[in-house]
């Protein structure tokens, strides 16, 4: 056996389950029962939302550890299922390490990938719809759905120029309050409350905030808080550049 490279394989499995948008838990207990399952039933595993640590001994006495910074993620819920549902299967049939690494090519072969107009559309649809259950009309679900558009292309763009999730949502919020401003001032949309809001629950760190609270319950203190003020960091961005804009758009109307 390769435990170097049964190592290399688990950090793998972790990294993936952990950018997926996994629990802290749940990536931890993957990797113990997949290092388990091949012989290694001592095997030590921390994780925090950016960074995985992995060690083990081998039978000989050989001691490897492996460090792997997560990159910054979002929540992928079939990647998580495809992953979770592969290492279950690896730890019933303790394949050879290469068997399993073509397992995880084959994985992502067939993992579905959405085009950037397919996710464009998502944004408006969603930002539509939000902004009618905000009690806004037609005009205000299609002006709302421009909004949201806007936030695709901002968030694709800031993506693109490597900027970090803090100035990529305070620079989307700030384009999109000021296009719901200026469509209402034309007389395209009615309620400007109903438009800012819809487009904004895209933005909206709904997911870091629950998920900060399992971790919470789980134990998991230092991730938890981690998730905690990701969500409070986003949410205050998204109320800044949103304060700003409509105060300097009514000074001027």
């Amino acid at each position: 056996m390769d435990y170097s490279a049964l190592l290399d394989l688990s950090v793998d499995m972790g990294c993936s389950l952990l950018e997926s948008g996994a629990e802290i838990y749940r990536a931890e207990d993957s990797l113990r029962r997949l290092l388990a399952a091949y012989g290694l039933p001592d095997a030590e595993v921390f994780a925090i939302p950016n960074c995985l640590i992995a060690s083990i001994t081998t039978p000989e006495g050989e001691p490897i550890t492996r460090v792997r910074r997560v990159p910054a993620h979002g929540t992928d819920i079939q990647k998580l299922e495809l992953y979770n549902d592969l290492c279950r299967a690896l730890c019933r049939d303790t394949p050879p390490v290469s068997e399993a690494r073509a397992r995880i090519a084959a994985l992502e072969a067939r993992r579905r990938h959405f085009s950037a107009p397919v996710l464009c559309f998502g944004y408006f649809l969603g930002a539509a719809a939000f902004s009618l259950f905000f009690g806004g009309d037609a005009g205000d679900a299609l002006c709302g759905g421009v909004c949201g558009l806007a936030i695709a292309l901002v968030l694709a763009a800031m993506a693109r120029l490597e900027a970090g999730a803090f100035f990529r949502t305070l620079v989307a919020a700030a384009v999109s309050a000021a296009l719901a401003l200026a469509l209402v001032n034309a007389g395209a949309g009615r309620s400007l409350d109903a438009i800012t809001i819809g487009a904004f629950m895209s933005l909206t760190p709904g997911v870091a905030l629950t998920n900060s609270m399992r971790e919470f319950m789980a134990g998991d203190m230092v991730s938890g808080v981690s998730r905690l003020t990701e969500a409070l960091l986003t949410a205050t961005a998204i109320a800044l550049s949103t304060g700003i804009v409509l105060a300097l758009g009514g000074a001027t109307l």
